[in-house]
């Protein structure tokens, strides 16, 4: 108690300097440095929630200073400060009303705002990674998605970090058991990849990184499309077209699939086939040979394909 009341007075004694007196100007900027000596010293004590007010109380002198990236720099600080007081909560399984998580979240939002008025979209978007990247670790991957797909928006000129944010909202989606917004995403991704990326001079499939993530989206695709299993009346051209490439009747249909290795095709082709004849045995026996090829998330889609077929109502899902 009595470090807070002591908190109290000084907080009251800077903010009392910045009340208007006749014929005389407040002095913002001194104001904004005591308040940063009084956030300095209370993160030390680990008092992280006043060392964030005091950091709030910094945007607003560096605001009234017409001073952006000072105000910028003070509320992602006072959001990183609340953000790390809401998780030592959330570490201890303490009960409470997220009062710090809601102030992170408003704190991050505001400094995101900043940074594009003042037209530097790179620093707003990887506060919007870090935003989405603390919420999805807290297990709240369906409010990660909103900031994941804003830091895409905002690196829209930057093919590959783009890539990279819609595929950690893709995750999310699958997280949230959203599989239809999970399959948007990934053919969003692979369009962009295909048309953005990088291409050795005359070929049309891309390269490095860019290939990597086609890849990804292909067998995720795939994958996805076995789990959902739309009807023909309502599969969509770019759906339908992905999937009359793993027909065991296309002409050398791997010809169309050459980001993918040959054998991983050939054993999607033969999960795609085996989806179609309902053959859960078969299934297994390619899931176990395809657990080495994929990632820990397509291992997950492939076992909710295989669940799906022993359970058709959807309960394994």
């Amino acid at each position: 108690m009595a470090a807070e009341s002591d908190f109290l007075l000084r907080y009251r004694a800077v903010s009392n300097k910045l009340k208007k007196r006749f014929l005389r100007k407040p002095n913002v900027a001194e104001a904004s440095e005591q308040f940063g000596q009084l956030a300095k010293e209370l993160k030390q004590q680990d008092c992280l929630q006043y060392a964030a007010f005091c950091n709030l109380a910094m945007a607003r002198c560096e605001q009234t200073l017409f001073n952006a990236p000072g105000e910028a720099l003070s509320l992602t600080e006072a959001a990183r400060l609340f953000m790390e007081a809401e998780q030592e909560t959330y570490r201890l399984r303490c009960p409470g009303f997220e009062e710090h998580l809601q102030a992170a979240i408003n704190c991050y939002s505001f400094a995101i705002k900043v940074y594009v008025e003042v037209n530097q979209p790179v620093m707003a978007a990887s506060l919007c990674l870090e935003l989405g990247n603390a919420l999805k670790e807290m297990n709240k991957p369906a409010e990660a998605i909103v900031y994941y797909q804003r830091a895409a928006e905002l690196q829209v000129q930057v093919p590959i970090e783009c890539l990279l944010s819609l595929g950690y909202a893709a995750s999310c989606k699958i997280l949230t058991r959203d599989y239809d917004g999970a399959l948007s995403l990934f053919t969003e991704m692979q369009f962009i990849a295909q048309d953005r990326g990088l291409h050795v001079s005359g070929s049309s499939t891309p390269v490095g990184a860019f290939l990597d993530i086609v890849a990804r989206c292909e067998i995720s695709r795939v994958l996805l499309l076995m789990l959902l299993q739309p009807p023909p009346q309502k599969l969509l051209p770019e759906h339908a077209q992905t999937l009359e490439k793993y027909d065991w009747e296309s002409f050398d249909s791997h010809s169309q699939v050459t980001f993918l290795a040959e054998n991983v095709f050939l054993l999607l082709q033969s999960v795609v086939m085996a989806c179609q004849e309902k053959d859960v045995d078969s299934l297994k026996s390619l899931q176990t040979e395809l657990w080495a090829l994929l990632t820990p998330e397509q291992n997950h889609l492939l076992h909710l394909v295989v669940l799906e077929r022993i359970q058709p109502s959807g309960q394994g899902v």
